[in-house]
């Protein structure tokens, strides 16, 4: 039986960019599969694929998106699952990921919003913000609380399009499970594999409408420089992941070792 490689998507059509979290090395062997998912928002989920997902054994959902998000996209959660909101951008103000999808239907506006690499900027200023917001703090220490709980999981996080707040949450976690930097970031770049093929609609309705798709790049897909802008606020306030986690989202040392030993099959 072959392994999949870690990262490896998990083809059910309407979850976008679901992967599982698990396969990476780490020093004492592999981050457990079958635990920890990731992808984008989930609203059309049904028939076959509401099957399939409900075959992953998810217990909890974990929703990073804003209250207009997830009115615009309702989950469709399987019946028994819990769905816990976690607004990670609830204290944002401006243009952030949640917010630049308002210009994509105007050409002219999102040229001057996200013209001359002031969409780069835009990310990593949203990124640095996932180190500092209150609500990001408190969101992402209730979502590693909970995944430290094995009653918890298999869990599920996502934010839309599971690129961003999403992006950081499988990164830090993956960091504090001691994977590889430059794996923990071939893992945050396979969403740009995994989601921008889904999202052609999107580019060739911009183009319809007179736009450059390649503005959309940088919004849709993500960028090393996004994951280096948290990174670089991460150590500049904390010095390393263990700070994060135990500074930044003042988890305890019991819960930082039980994700940890859950979360690491030894080899």
């Amino acid at each position: 039986m072959t392994v999949p490689a870690p990262g490896q998507a998990i083809p059910i059509e309407k979850v976008p960019n679901l992967r599982d979290l698990g396969g990476w090395p780490t020093p004492d062997g592999a981050v457990a599969r079958g635990q920890v998912f990731r992808s984008a928002e989930f609203s059309a989920l049904q028939g076959d694929d509401a099957t399939s997902f409900g075959a992953l054994g998810i217990r909890s959902v974990y929703d990073l998106r804003t209250e207009d998000e997830r009115a615009a996209q309702a989950n469709e959660v399987p019946t028994g699952v819990e769905y816990v909101v976690v607004d990670i951008l609830a204290d944002h103000s401006g243009a952030g990921p949640a917010q630049l999808s308002q210009v994509l239907s105007d050409p002219k506006a999102a040229e001057e919003m996200l013209g001359d690499g002031k969409a780069v900027k835009i990310f990593e200023d949203s990124y640095r913000e996932f180190l500092s917001l209150p609500s990001a703090t408190a969101g992402y220490r209730r979502f590693f609380t909970a995944v430290a709980q094995d009653a918890k999981r298999p869990a599920l996080f996502h934010c839309t399009t599971g690129k961003d707040r999403t992006g950081w949450a499988a990164a830090s976690l993956l960091m504090l499970l001691g994977v590889d930097d430059d794996d923990v970031l071939a893992d945050y770049l396979l969403t740009n594999e995994e989601l921008l093929p889904s999202l052609k609609p999107t580019f060739d309705g911009f183009a319809a409408a007179g736009g450059d798709p390649e503005l959309l790049q940088p919004v849709l897909g993500v960028r090393k420089e996004y994951l280096d802008a948290a990174r670089d606020e991460m150590t500049t306030r904390y010095r390393d992941i263990d700070g994060y986690f135990s500074t930044g989202l003042g988890l305890d040392a019991a819960t930082i070792d039980q994700l940890r030993s859950s979360l690491v099959e030894s080899s």
